[in-house]
């Protein structure tokens, strides 16, 4: 069978910036970020006070029932996946379709649901007055247990928890179930809550940003020299994929195609990265993509701000598509979302394409000159027509994820 082309018709999510296109748009272009102090961690000895905070939500059209087995994360993918699907145009029917697939990750359940339910578990060892129901909110499917729920979708579930390329998988693993036929629709996505344990684990790792708790605004700053660390950040992203053929047959508004998927492992350090493995995937995807690296307009970097992480980027970016792509990481804006960065920094690729500007990395004053020489986007935001962009994500554990987009 051809394989199928795929193209995005909806798009939701809750991001630090903002909960609509046009939100996250101007704040791209504006340098807006959503970075705070979060001075209660102080209390658990944690040295980072910095993160990247979305307000909680209730996500439209659940009951009181459904609404018991959700602890935040859940509650902002289903709230996310409700905008995308209703922005997609689909009915009921077609959500509930058995060949509607959902593909949705997380880096766990929700920590704030965890955190209350061990507690008392363990400080009473006793589990009279546990309710079951919370075991559900942080079980780590819950984001795709409780999406598939809420809207009813009887086709395939996928859930995805590979930390920081959970929600990249989910969309790659989307594009292949549409474009070789095994579902009509899909919809992917990612989803992370911030929890000071969360912070903490990243802080023992000696990689958060503790330098500038006083100053939110000046970290993180992926590539830049002065960086000190990744700040940790919330959120969700979904995007409804379908064939181009039937989205245009049903005359719906197409935001972007999808191109190329690639993923891949480094097999070698569960945290140390390696340039090998994510230029790897970079190539995997334009292969996939039938593209050369000359025919990249832009890419969307991962880097976070972390030492070692920034400089593997760069010169895996550089040994794969070379100097002279525009290259921009959107965490300076964002913190890094974790398990939903794939998704919501897929979103602001596609509202570059959309708004023809390339949004530059907030906080990059001067190049780290360990970082490979790359075309880095910085200052004020670049006008630009972007007809095909990469997104990069990398994870704990050496997975390597790149999705190619393009203008239909």
């Amino acid at each position: 069978m051809a394989r199928r082309r795929v193209v995005v018709t909806g798009l939701g999510l809750h991001s630090p910036i903002g909960s609509s296109l046009e939100e996250v748009s101007n704040a791209l272009r504006e340098g807006r970020h959503g970075i705070v102090n979060v001075e209660s961690w102080r209390a658990y000895g944690v040295e980072t006070r910095l993160g990247a905070v979305v307000a909680d939500v209730d996500p439209p059209a659940c009951s009181r029932k459904q609404l018991r087995s959700m602890g935040k994360v859940a509650r902002l993918a289903v709230s996310a996946t409700h905008a995308a699907i209703i922005d997609a145009g689909l009915s009921a029917e077609q959500v509930s379709h058995p060949r509607t697939g959902l593909f949705y990750g997380s880096t766990d359940g929700s920590t704030g649901a965890a955190e209350d339910y061990y507690r008392k578990l363990y400080t009473t060892n006793n589990f009279s007055g546990l309710l079951s129901s919370m075991y559900l909110k942080f079980m780590s499917h819950t984001c795709a247990a409780n999406v598939s729920q809420v809207f009813g979708i009887t086709g395939r579930v996928v859930p995805i928890c590979s930390a920081c390329t959970s929600a990249s998988q989910a969309i790659g693993e989307g594009y292949h179930a549409i474009a070789s036929g095994r579902e009509d629709i899909a919809v992917c996505g990612g989803a992370e809550e911030l929890h000071v344990t969360v912070a903490g684990v990243f802080d023992l790792m000696l990689a958060t940003s503790v330098r500038y708790n006083d100053a939110p605004g000046a970290s993180p700053r992926p590539f830049d020299a002065a960086r000190d660390g990744m700040v940790v950040g919330e959120g969700a992203g979904t995007l409804v994929l379908e064939s181009l053929d039937a989205a245009q047959r049903r005359g719906a508004r197409i935001y972007a195609e999808l191109l190329g998927y690639g993923t891949n492992c480094d097999g070698m350090h569960l945290t140390s990265p390696s340039p090998d493995g994510m230029a790897r995937a970079m190539e995997l995807a334009l292969a996939d993509a039938e593209l050369s690296p000359g025919q990249i307009d832009y890419v969307n970097a991962h880097a976070t701000g972390t030492d070692v992480g920034d400089v593997a980027e760069a010169t895996a970016t550089h040994r794969a598509l070379g100097p002279d792509i525009p290259v921009s990481s959107t965490k300076g804006h964002t913190g890094h979302t974790l398990g939903g960065c794939g998704a919501i920094e897929s979103i602001f690729v596609i509202a570059m394409m959309q708004g023809k500007f390339i949004a530059p990395t907030r906080n990059l004053v001067e190049v780290d000159p360990r970082c490979a020489p790359l075309n880095y986007a910085r200052g004020d935001a670049r006008e630009a027509r972007l007809n095909r962009v990469m997104n990069n994500n990398f994870a704990f554990g050496g997975i390597n994820t790149s999705l190619v987009f393009s203008r239909v």
